[in-house]
């Protein structure tokens, strides 16, 4: 399936939820770096490999088995790979600056993405399981029920 991978609505999903690859090591970091420079936990995370992560990945028409992207849910507007990370990190305190990345053209910043995506397993590493949070990290983890 070919997919654009620009912003599209979605309902009843929480605001500033993302969904990452918890198997990832590389995402698992930009996990943890997100929540070091978001200490109000205005973000939220859920691994596509949980069963609510799961269910909004299918929903979003993201490969549970391979994700190619993460997501970022804001104001019920879904951002997938270099928009995903350019809307979430311009939301960290003293960020904002990242949102001049918006003028590469798309195509460009995904290319890099795509990039970085396929080969991060082996750049990187793979975990056997998914990353679990301490638990002083548990209040930037959704725990909800699958959406519908």
């Amino acid at each position: 399936m070919t997919h654009s991978w620009r912003p599209q609505s979605v309902d009843a999903v929480p605001d500033r939820v993302i969904l990452f690859d918890g198997v990832c090591v590389l995402c698992s970091r930009w996990a943890q770096f997100v929540i070091e420079r978001d200490p109000a936990a205005t973000f939220r995370f859920v691994a596509v490999q949980e069963p609510y992560g799961k269910a909004l990945a299918e929903r979003l028409g993201i490969d549970v088995a391979f994700p190619e992207t993460n997501a970022v849910i804001l104001g019920g507007i879904a951002f997938f790979k270099s928009d995903a990370a350019i809307e979430v990190l311009s939301r960290l305190p003293r960020w904002g600056w990242v949102r001049l990345g918006r003028l590469v053209p798309r195509f460009l910043r995904n290319a890099v993405y795509d990039l970085i995506a396929r080969n991060r397993y082996r750049w990187f590493g793979r975990t056997e399981v998914c990353w679990l949070p301490t638990p002083d990290l548990a209040r930037h983890f959704l725990g909800a029920p699958p959406p519908r």
